[in-house]
């Protein structure tokens, strides 16, 4: 990239920090996720890669508009921070082989290694990789959007409608990092039930208040309280599938949800083409509706310690799907009879 080539050969070289990126991304979590004080840890981990969000795109700017600098030259600091990662990260992990990993994390399927496929069967993997599919696909539809909203919707000023962006931005970073706190201590389940229900409600009020100044604050708060969501998510696979399931179970989940990232924002730009970006609003509301009914299905209730309970009693996802159906027609019972 930092060459420069031609156009057409950019989309194919992309692919490749993308996939690295993917590769470390599953890597962090899995390990970072089986520690002690997870969500603070997690918080930490998230809330650098929101800082970033934050910071990357204004030094390329900087670059570009303050220093003259070609587009390209960008890419040689990004290398150049690749570079040291490497160091650092290859120094650390020197002795993490494969056989040490192996010797610590037996495998519980009776097969000498837990292999992706079977991993593969258990629900819990498939409810947490649609819920990060649903949360990934929402954070970057708002994040790569919210600039054209503000300009076309709100006629905010460019320099303002930029501003409003690296809030939301900044917003996740300290969401990750405070909240990272919070959950812990409310239990996982019933802090991001809280969470999503504030994050419905200032969606809501980002949609509907026709106000820059309101859309600002709210799409501030709307990134504070979404950005706890995908730490909480890797915790809850960790605290309810086996230590020999993490590895592929994370790096599958945080895979699937990466396709969130190109599939809902370029499903929202189709979509605004011919109906125009005010449609981003009810698509993301209805995300945040469908990640939360998700979140519902994993077994363990809402009360602190639900998760570790359920995995030591072996709670099923489709036992929480029992118990929902119940609640729902006991109620719609007595609708009826009142």
């Amino acid at each position: 990239m930092a060459f420069h080539p031609p156009y057409p050969s950019l989309p194919v070289l992309m692919l490749f920090p993308g996939f690295g990126s993917g590769l470390e991304d599953s890597a962090w979590n899995a390990w970072i996720g089986n520690m002690q004080n997870a969500n603070e840890l997690l918080g930490f981990l998230h809330g650098a890669y929101g800082l970033g969000a934050t910071i990357g795109p204004l030094i390329a700017t900087a670059m570009v508009t303050k220093g003259d600098l070609p587009w390209y030259t960008f890419y040689y600091l990004m290398a150049g921070m690749c570079g040291v990662e490497e160091l650092l990260t290859v120094t650390a992990f020197w002795g993490a082989t494969a056989q040490a990993y192996r010797e610590t994390h037996q495998s519980t399927t009776g097969g000498s290694r837990t292999t992706t496929r079977h991993v593969m069967r258990n629900p819990i993997t498939w409810l947490v990789a649609f819920f990060l599919l649903g949360y990934v696909g929402a954070e970057v539809s708002l994040g790569g959007w919210i600039v054209t909203f503000m300009l076309r919707v709100r006629h905010a000023a460019p320099f303002a409608a930029g501003l409003t962006v690296t809030f939301f931005w900044l917003g996740l970073t300290l969401g990750r990092v405070v909240l990272g706190f919070v959950t812990g201590r409310i239990g996982e389940k019933g802090a991001i039930t809280l969470y999503l229900l504030l994050t419905v409600a200032l969606q809501l009020l980002y949609w509907l208040v026709p106000s820059f100044v309101a859309s600002a604050v709210f799409v501030s708060f709307l990134g504070f309280f979404s950005g706890p969501l995908f730490p909480a998510a890797i915790v809850a696979a960790t605290k309810l599938l086996p230590s020999d399931y993490h590895v592929s179970a994370i790096g599958f989940a945080a895979a699937f949800g990466g396709g969130g990232a190109a599939v809902f924002p370029f499903a929202v730009g189709a979509i605004a083409q011919k109906k125009g970006v005010s449609v981003l609003q009810p698509i993301v509301l209805a995300i945040f509706l469908f990640i939360l009914i998700l979140w519902w299905l994993l077994p363990g209730g809402l009360r602190r310690g639900g998760l570790e309970r359920a995995r030591e009693q072996g709670t099923h996802v489709g036992d929480e799907v029992k118990k929902w159906w119940a609640w729902l027609t006991s109620r719609s019972r007595k609708v009826r009879e009142e």
